[in-house]
Formats: C-alpha cells, sequence, structure tokens
C-alpha cells in the first residue's frame, strides 16, 4: 500500500517497478528510500520488505549492515572523522572524544537541536593529511584538537 499523501513512497514504488520488484533490487530501493526521505525509519523498511516480498529481518539487516544508510535522521550540519590507521595514530580518537564531549552526543548521534551529527569513517583515502574530518563534505586535514572544535562552531554557524 502506497501512501497517498506522500510522494516519497511514489519514487520508492517507482524505483522497484523500474527493476521489476526483484528481490536484488534491495539495495537500489534502499539507496532511494534514503535519498527520498533522508533516513530509513521503520516503518520505510516494512514497506519495502512488503513489496519486495522478504522479511522484514533480512530489509533491515541490509540497511544496517552497510555504512551509508542511516536509521535515523541526520542533523542540519554532519562532522565525519576518519579513524582509520595513520588519523587514529594522529590522534583521530582524541578529537572524537573531544567533539562528543563539547556537544554531549557519542559518534553515530544527532545533536538534540538537530543541528549536527557526529559521524564515523573507517578510511577517508587522505592519510598524508591525518588526523582529517570532514565538515559538510569539506576535507579539513592536520587538525589539532582545538581547531577541530572551531571548525565544528564554524560549521553550524
Amino acid at each position: 500500500m502506497i501512501k497517498n499523501s506522500d510522494d516519497r513512497y511514489r519514487m520508492v514504488e517507482k524505483t522497484m517497478k523500474k527493476l521489476g520488484y526483484d528481490r536484488s533490487a534491495l539495495i537500489e530501493t534502499l539507496h532511494t528510500a534514503q535519498e527520498a526521505f533522508g533516513y530509513l525509519e521503520k516503518e520505510t523498511l516494512k514497506f519495502i520488505a512488503r513489496r519486495l516480498k522478504l522479511p522484514f529481518s533480512k530489509v533491515y539487516g541490509v540497511a544496517t549492515f552497510y555504512h551509508f544508510f542511516s536509521l535515523k535522521p541526520k542533523g542540519v550540519h554532519n562532522a565525519v572523522v576518519c579513524t582509520g590507521t595513520a588519523c587514529y595514530i594522529k590522534g583521530a580518537n582524541k578529537i572524537l572524544e573531544k567533539i562528543e564531549q563539547k556537544y554531549g552526543i557519542k559518534a553515530g548521534e544527532t545533536t538534540k537541536d538537530g543541528l549536527m551529527s557526529l559521524l564515523t569513517a573507517r578510511c577517508v583515502g587522505s592519510c598524508s593529511l591525518a588526523p582529517i574530518v570532514i565538515y559538510d563534505n569539506n576535507p579539513i586535514g592536520n587538525l589539532s584538537l582545538d581547531q577541530s572544535i572551531d571548525e565544528c562552531e564554524r560549521m553550524i554557524k
């Protein structure tokens, strides 16, 4: 059943139809839903499971396995701390802790006001700039602890 008052479900339905409602359409359908809704809420996952005739556990499992998918709304701004080996050795863990303390959130969470989400990535492929944080798609490397907070403040203003 498509929720008639919400065109976003129509977009998801269109993707599934284009792919013949095949079970192999799951990841592309999840991408469409994430793009349409901004994140994958439980009702959207149930809708996809019903339409592709898949168990909810399979749809949920795929949505939680891949780092790209989010089950919670993201903030207006995003800070992604690289936690790869080079960044970790150069203090990314301390940067992550400092941001968590300053904003009262843990990695993967969003501030209560919805302004900022704090995320991590296993590696962003810029080891020569370690430690690096991506602020709203803008990579800033060779960060100190104080710079990391300054960049967060600049981003959310």
